[in-house]
C-alpha cells in the first residue's frame, strides 16, 4: 500500500465550517503525483483563503483513501493523509468540498524509462558548474516581466543580467566539445526578491515548485535536460533546504508559528559549520549555527516541523520525478538539523539507488570533511547516508600548491596522505573554484601556468572534478566590489552585441585561447581514461616542487609529473621504480610527444607531464 499525503492549509479540529461556506483554492502543491511511486508519503499544499474552514472527502476512488484530515495554525491550509494501494492506477482523485465544490487531483503514469534518468554522477564524469544568470541569454524578451520585482542591469555586477535557459540550449555544442559530461546549474527556482538584495544567484527562493521564468519555464527546463540527455551529459539540479527568501509566499502567511527560526531568537548564524560535528560543541553555538539564517533575507527553516519535512522531502521527488535530472548538489549542507539531512538522503536514494548527491561542506579540515560521508565511524553514531560530499580542503590547497611562494604542492600531498579518514574519496567533489570562491586565475595571480598545473592536478586526482564556468578560458574576477559579483562575471559573447566571444577562437585572447587548449585537450582524454576513474594512486613525497604520482590498475598506468618549481629540474627516475616498473616510455596526452624513461628525466619550469606509459 502507498501513502498519500495531501496538505492543504491550516485547520483546527473544531473550526470546520458548514457545507454552505464557499472556498477557493489559489495554490496547489505540487500540482500532480504519480501513481507506483517508491514511497508511500506525499505532501501536497493547498492554499487558499479560509481554505481550512472546510470539511473534505474523497467518496470514490481506485485504491484510495483518505485517511485523516489534519490543521495547522493558519486557516488558510488543510492537510490530507491518504492511503493509495501500490496496484492503484494512474486517475483523477475528485475531492469534494463541504460547500459541495470539488477539486480535481491528478496521478499521472511515470512515462520516463528506467536509466534514461536519474543516473548519478561519478568519477567518470567532469561537471560545468555554471549560473544560468551569467552564461548566455538566449531569450532577451525574458529578461524582465511584469509582476518581478528585477529586470536586468548588466552594468551592476550584483544585479540581474538575463541569462537563461535558452542561452544554455545554444551552447551545449561548446560544452560538449570541450569534454565536459555534466552540468551543475546553481538554483533555478523562482527568486522574486527586490533589486536591492538582488537575487541572481538562485539561492533566495520564493516558489519551490517553480522556475524563475526570467531564466524559462518549467517545461523549457525539461527540453534543456532532455537535449543535454541526448548528447550523453547529465544534470546535476542544485537545491536549498536551509533557508529560503524572504519574499517567499509563505512568509506572508506561514502554516506554523515553526515554519521558520525565529529571526528575534537566533539572529544571523555563526558560520562556524565545524560546530555541526564538534563534539565538544556548546548549545548555544550549535544552535546559532543551526537555527540562524543565512542573511537577514533568507529565513531560516525549521527541520523540526514535520510538516515542512514532509513538503521538503516531496519536493525533491517532484523535481526528479518530473524533469529527469541525475543529481543533485545541496547547499549549506551543514546549516540545516542533521538528522533531518541524513533522513533526506536516505528517502532520496531509496527511492531513486542510482542517483546521487553532493553535499556543500565548507569546512576546513579533512576530519570535519570527513564526518559527513557515509560509513563514516563517526563517535556520535551519526550516519548522514551523504554520498559525497565537497572537498574544500584540497580545493585550498590545490590553490596554494601551483601558485609561487605558496608552499609548493606539498601541499595537496599531505591533504591527500590524509585520505583514509574518507570512506569513499573517490566520490568527493573535487574543484579549484566555485561561485562563492575568488576565481582561481586570481587566486593564482593570473600566472596561466600555475593554472595549467592546477588544472592538470584536478584532471588526475582521485574524486569527482568540478570546473567552474569561464575557468577553460582563465576568466578572472571581475572589478574590485566586496559583493561576490566580481567572481560571477559574464561569461563574454553570450549576450548579443557583445563585443568579442570566447565561445569561438576569434574571440579569445592568446592566453585564453592557451588554456582553453588545454582544458579541451585534457578533458576531453579524461572522458575514456578508466585509470584515472578508477584506478589506484600512489604518490611520492614532493622534492624541490616536484610532485609525481601515478594512477595505475591491472592494464594500464599514467605517471602525473607536476614541476611548480620556477627552474627546471631533472629527476632520478629510480625513486619511482616500484610504479614505472618495465616501463620504458610515455606519451603525454597534452603535447603527445613520447618521453624516454631512463635514468633521468628533464623536466622544463612550470610544466606539468601527464604520461601514458608504454612498454
Amino acid at each position: 500500500m502507498i501513502r498519500l499525503l495531501v496538505l492543504l492549509a491550516a485547520l483546527a479540529p473544531a473550526a470546520f465550517a458548514p457545507a454552505t461556506v464557499a472556498q477557493t483554492v489559489e495554490r496547489v502543491e505540487p500540482a500532480f503525483w504519480w501513481a507506483g511511486m517508491h514511497h508511500p508519503e506525499l505532501q501536497v499544499v493547498l492554499y487558499g483563503d479560509d481554505i481550512g474552514r472546510t470539511r473534505v472527502a474523497l467518496p470514490e476512488a481506485d485504491g484510495v483513501t483518505l485517511d485523516r484530515v489534519t490543521a495547522v495554525d493558519s486557516p488558510n491550509y488543510l492537510f490530507l493523509d491518504l492511503t493509495v494501494a501500490e496496484a492503484a492506477p494512474p486517475q483523477t482523485l475528485t475531492f469534494r468540498l463541504g460547500d459541495g465544490a470539488t477539486l480535481d487531483y491528478e496521478l499521472r503514469a511515470r512515462t520516463r524509462a528506467p536509466g534514461s534518468y536519474a543516473r548519478g554522477f561519478s568519477s567518470e564524469d567532469v561537471i560545468y558548474l555554471m549560473m544560468p544568470d551569467r552564461f548566455a541569454n538566449g531569450d532577451p524578451s525574458n529578461d524582465t516581466l511584469p509582476g518581478y520585482l528585477e529586470g536586468a542591469d548588466r552594468s551592476n555586477p550584483n544585479a540581474r543580467h538575463g541569462g537563461d535557459f535558452a542561452g544554455v540550449m545554444e551552447r551545449l555544442d561548446y560544452l560538449d566539445d570541450l569534454g565536459m559530461t555534466a552540468i551543475w546549474f546553481t538554483p533555478i527556482f523562482e527568486n522574486n526578491m527586490t533589486p536591492e538584495y538582488g537575487a541572481y544567484h538562485g539561492y533566495a527562493a520564493t516558489d519551490m515548485y517553480a522556475t524563475d521564468p526570467r531564466f524559462g519555464t518549467t517545461d523549457e527546463f525539461i527540453g534543456l535536460v532532455d537535449a543535454v540527455h541526448g548528447r550523453g551529459l547529465k544534470v546535476i539540479m542544485d537545491m536549498i533546504h536551509n533557508h529560503v527568501g524572504d519574499r517567499h509566499w509563505w512568509m506572508a502567511d506561514p502554516p506554523t508559528p515553526d515554519w521558520v527560526h525565529s529571526w528575534e531568537r537566533y539572529g544571523q548564524t555563526n558560520y562556524s559549520s565545524d560546530t555541526a560535528a564538534d563534539p565538544y560543541a556548546s548549545d548555544a553555538d550549535r544552535d546559532r549555527l543551526l537555527n540562524g539564517w543565512f542573511v537577514r533575507e533568507m529565513p531560516d527553516l525549521d527541520q523540526d516541523n514535520p510538516l515542512l519535512v514532509q513538503y521538503l522531502l516531496q519536493n525533491t521527488v517532484w523535481w526528479i520525478e518530473h524533469t529527469g535530472i541525475d543529481g543533485i548538489r545541496m547547499d549549506t549542507y551543514l546549516y540545516p538539523d542533521k538528522d533531518y539531512m541524513a533522513r533526506w538522503a536516505r528517502y532520496v536514494l531509496d527511492a531513486y539507488p542510482t542517483f546521487n548527491i553532493v553535499g556543500e561542506s565548507w569546512v576546513y579540515h579533512v576530519g570535519h570533511e570527513a564526518y559527513w560521508q557515509r560509513g563514516f565511524p563517526s563517535g556520535d553514531g551519526y550516519e548522514s547516508h551523504l554520498p559525497s560530499v565537497t572537498d574544500f580542503p584540497l580545493a585550498f590547497a590545490a590553490r596554494d600548491a601551483f601558485a609561487l611562494g605558496r608552499g609548493g604542492p606539498r601541499r595537496v600531498y599531505e591533504l591527500l596522505a590524509q585520505d583514509h579518514l574518507y570512506p569513499e574519496p573517490n566520490l568527493l567533489v573535487t574543484f579549484l573554484d566555485n561561485h562563492d570562491l575568488e576565481r582561481v586565475f586570481t587566486a593564482v595571480d593570473e600566472d596561466p601556468a600555475a593554472l595549467a598545473l592546477a588544472y592538470t592536478f584536478l584532471m588526475t586526482t582521485r574524486g569527482i572534478p568540478q570546473v567552474y564556468y569561464g575557468t577553460e578560458v582563465a576568466m578572472p574576477n571581475g572589478p574590485s566590489t566586496r559583493s561576490d559579483g566580481r567572481k560571477r562575471m559574464d561569461m563574454p559573447g553570450g549576450w548579443p552585441g557583445d563585443a568579442r566571444s570566447v565561445f569561438e577562437a576569434s574571440g579569445r585572447t592568446e592566453v585564453e585561447q592557451a588554456t582553453f587548449e588545454h582544458v579541451r585537450t585534457l578533458t576531453r582524454w579524461r572522458q575514456t581514461a578508466s585509470v584515472v576513474h578508477h584506478g589506484r594512486l600512489t604518490h611520492f613525497i614532493p622534492q624541490d616542487d616536484v610532485y609525481v604520482y601515478f594512477r595505475w590498475d591491472d592494464d594500464d598506468t599514467v605517471m602525473v609529473v607536476l614541476n611548480g618549481a620556477s627552474e627546471d629540474r631533472t629527476l632520478d627516475l629510480g625513486r619511482f621504480a616500484e610504479r614505472i616498473g618495465d616501463h620504458t616510455s610515455g606519451r603525454d596526452v597534452v603535447t603527445e610527444v613520447v618521453v624516454g624513461l631512463g635514468e633521468t628525466l628533464e623536466v622544463p619550469a612550470r610544466t606539468g607531464y601527464v604520461l601514458e606509459l608504454a612498454p
